[in-house]
């Protein structure tokens, strides 16, 4: 009863054999259907695995199914696995389920990357190449750091592309930005360290940081990056950067100020966290290379997948200084005993045969024509929008006229119109008075197929003076 399909089904039956013993399969299975857990149409054992599973004799099994399909519980059919008939009566909720959100039509949300180009062939290429050559050994715990063929391709990566001062051994790997950041956090507020962060900016990050248990004061940016006078008055001994491109006004923080920051930290004995958002995608200059070669002492290097790959790829990697390096990697093991070998592992094969350079590089002339039609769509519309921080990473700063629509009239008609992009208002941690209106656009999310048409509808709403 059943079939070879089914043999191998491994099933949890909680038999009472004070019962008897094909009574005490029929109740458990029954209640197994009644209580949800054995849905309809999912299919059981063959008796023969079942009794053999249970130690009791094949016949009743296939007396306790016969019985069950009688009662019109179970489905019998000759070859065929048995499975389940039974649906259980629900009662109706007694309140209705909350509304789930309706997906945009046009997304321009910022932060992310174009998620069909992610490489799915050089990716299952690395992959297959990783599982057939790995030893045993990869399939066991591995060093909390990370393998040390992943480090040793990016610590070569790194140097050459971003100009990180780093090596093999410096490096830790991570799942992504965030649990860098709150492994770092955990071991600054073991010095009761005061993190600053860039305003505006993202708000998830100050509350990661303050559920760590760290005291967090807001630091404003200007026309440079972070005001660094600001910083020095805050009596902050961290702060948290993104100077390729900062996130939401795209600025690119100047030599001056990188130089002024650096200094900073080494008069203070502070730290920077850099997060090296959208490094690798620089347009119109000349790539700026990471902050942290100028003081890798007092620098945390912090990069991901996120963006050159996608989101989904829970691999990022920071490069701390020698002197707190080995309490990050304290706590990086007893967070979670390591990050995902096979992906670090495929992640490595990917730049070792320079198919992650190809993608890059792929992908930056890619965003570069999404930018220029943006830029050429909004200067066609005459909505007298001003662009900033275009040069480099995912995403533009539109700011609004000064007699044009504000924020909150562009987000209702943004939601009318089923279009979902972000506006400057939400990411003020101490906002100006007045503050400054504008819109951000992630020109990255639209599929491909459907950007012109996306861009039409962007430039609609900006427009209509509706």
């Amino acid at each position: 009863m059943g079939s070879d399909w089914s043999s191998g089904l491994d099933l949890l039956v909680d038999l009472n054999r004070a019962a008897g013993l094909r009574e005490g399969i029929e109740r458990a299975l029954r209640d197994g259907m009644r209580a949800g857990r054995l849905p309809v149409g999912s299919a059981l054992p063959s008796s023969r695995s079942l009794a053999r599973d249970l130690g009791v004799a094949r016949g009743t099994v296939s007396a306790a199914y016969r019985q069950l399909a009688a009662e019109g519980y179970l489905e019998l059919r000759q070859g065929a696995p048995v499975r389940v008939r039974w649906t259980p009566r629900r009662r109706p909720p007694s309140a209705p389920p909350p509304a789930q959100p309706t997906a945009a039509r046009w997304d321009f949300r910022p932060g992310q990357p174009d998620r069909a180009s992610f490489p799915r062939q050089a990716w299952a290429r690395a992959c297959r190449q990783v599982l057939a050559g790995a030893p045993d050994e990869v399939f066991g715990y591995g060093d909390p750091r990370g393998t040390p063929q992943l480090r040793r391709a990016l610590a070569e990566y790194l140097g050459r592309a971003r100009g990180v001062d780093t090596s093999p051994e410096q490096l830790l790997i991570c799942s992504g930005f965030t649990q860098a950041l709150a492994l770092i956090c955990q071991v600054l507020r073991a010095a009761g360290t005061t993190l600053a962060v860039e305003d505006p900016g993202p708000h998830r990050y100050r509350r990661l940081a303050e559920a760590a248990g760290l005291a967090v004061v807001p630091v404003p940016c200007d026309q440079d990056g972070l005001e660094v006078g600001h910083l020095d008055r805050s009596g902050a001994r961290a702060v948290l950067v993104t100077p390729a491109h900062q996130y939401p006004l795209g600025i690119t923080m100047s030599p001056a100020r990188r130089t002024a920051l650096v200094e900073w930290a080494r008069r203070r004995q502070a730290l920077i966290i850099e997060d090296d958002y959208d490094g690798e995608f620089r347009y119109d200059r000349q790539p700026a290379g990471a902050l942290q070669h100028l003081d890798p002492g007092h620098v945390i290097y912090v990069g991901t997948t996120s963006k050159t790959l996608a989101p989904a790829v829970r691999l990022g990697w920071l490069s701390p200084p020698a002197s707190i390096g080995a309490a990050i990697t304290a706590a990086k093991e007893y967070a979670d005993r390591g990050t995902s070998v096979l992906d670090q592992l495929t992640l490595a094969q990917l730049i070792e045969s320079g198919a992650f350079d190809r993608h890059v590089r792929r992908m930056r002339g890619s965003y570069q024509r999404r930018r220029d039609d943006l830029a050429q769509a909004l200067a066609r519309s005459h909505a007298g929008l001003h662009l900033a921080g275009i040069s480099a990473g995912l995403h533009a700063l539109a700011r609004l006229p000064q007699h044009g629509p504000t924020e909150e009239q562009i987000r209702s008609r943004a939601a009318r119109r089923s279009i979902a992009l972000h506006t400057l208002g939400r990411y003020w941690h101490d906002p100006p008075q007045p503050a400054p209106q504008a819109v951000i656009i992630g020109y990255a999310t639209p599929a491909g197929h459907a950007y012109h048409p996306a861009l039409s509808a962007l430039t609609q709403l900006l427009t209509d003076p509706r």
